[in-house]
């Protein structure tokens, strides 16, 4: 085929092929299929994968392979959903992905979604972030991991997690104990983040010292959040005096990141959404980053995706 080149690509560690390789050969498909228009084939051979097609599209392949070997080797148990971000990072400029480093694993972004809410997250000057999406975009994790940074670097000396007590369906009235413990499964997906960036005993004694709080939004109300990483998620159950007295807890030398999906509202159809509001009246602002995430932005199952597409498809006018 003319113009078509071939090359092969070897892991430094031979014993990863067949992760790198995915289940009955599921990543080299999804390669192919993401470069097809270079032609790309990838086949495992012997110790290698043979990669053909155009220069630039076996260029982008041994690119997507060498970043997903990486990732690899932080997480053994990466599956296609990092491959699919992996092939994200190949195409995207190089400078385009920061990471987040000093964590017990460094944090990479999986898509330039992720890569521009990082640039965010670190930016000096944007103490207000906003990163609004579906599920499984990564919003909430990378906010924790980049909060977590803060603390390792000491740029920070606390980081506060908040997030309202309303969730689809329950009634907290119903759960056995005080107002936070309630709300503590629901707070659970925050611990489970903190203990991945950070490990199990160092979020232990840095919650016994208080240098990590995660509580409900009635905690917030009264205080100045001051040299403190906030992260106030699902948002989109706030009302909008809640989120405006936490945006107003912003001390001097905080960073505040509001996470949220403004199409997963579980408040009373009567009550309007707090983060849809802020969203408005705090585009343009001077210090506000804002970063909206997609379905095509989704880490989790590949289906979850398609599930999220087909739901907004519905909600479209006319249908």
């Amino acid at each position: 085929m003319k113009g078509t080149i071939t090359r092969l690509y070897t892991p430094e560690n031979p014993a990863q092929l067949p992760a790198i390789c995915g289940p009955q050969h599921r990543n080299l498909m999804k390669l192919e299929m993401a470069l097809i228009d270079g032609k790309l084939e990838a086949e495992s051979q012997g110790g290698s994968i043979k990669l053909s097609g155009s220069v630039d599209a076996v260029s982008t392949a041994e690119a997507t392979l060498a970043a997903f070997e990486r990732m690899l080797k932080r997480n053994p148990e990466a599956g296609e959903d990092v491959f699919e971000g992996a092939i994200d990072q190949a195409r995207a400029p190089a400078e385009s992905y920061g990471t987040l480093s000093g964590l017990r694993v460094p944090v990479m972004p999986q898509t330039q979604t992720q890569s521009a809410y990082i640039d965010k997250l670190t930016r000096p000057g944007c103490d207000l972030v906003f990163g609004v999406g579906p599920a499984g975009t990564g919003k909430t994790f990378l906010a924790v991991a980049a909060g977590a940074a803060e603390l390792r670097k000491k740029t920070k000396e606390r980081l506060i997690i908040t997030r309202p007590a309303v969730e689809a369906g329950e009634n907290l009235g119903f759960l056995p104990g005080d107002l936070e413990e309630k709300v503590e499964p629901y707070l659970r997906p925050i611990w489970d983040a903190l203990n991945e960036v950070l490990g199990v005993d160092q979020v232990e004694r840095m919650r016994e010292k208080k240098i990590i709080e995660v509580a409900p939004l009635a905690f917030m109300r009264g205080r100045t959040l001051k040299n403190a990483f906030v992260v106030m998620d699902e948002a989109q159950n706030a009302t909008v005096g809640q989120t405006k007295m936490v945006l107003t807890r912003l001390g001097r030398d905080s960073r505040m990141v509001v996470t949220g999906d403004p199409g997963q509202v579980d408040l009373p159809k009567h009550q309007p959404s707090g983060l849809a509001h802020a969203l408005k009246i705090l585009n343009g602002v001077e210090g506000v980053g804002m970063v909206e995430f997609s379905a095509a932005d989704v880490r989790r199952h590949a289906l979850v995706s398609r599930i999220i597409r087909a739901y907004d498809k519905d909600s479209e006018p006319g249908q």
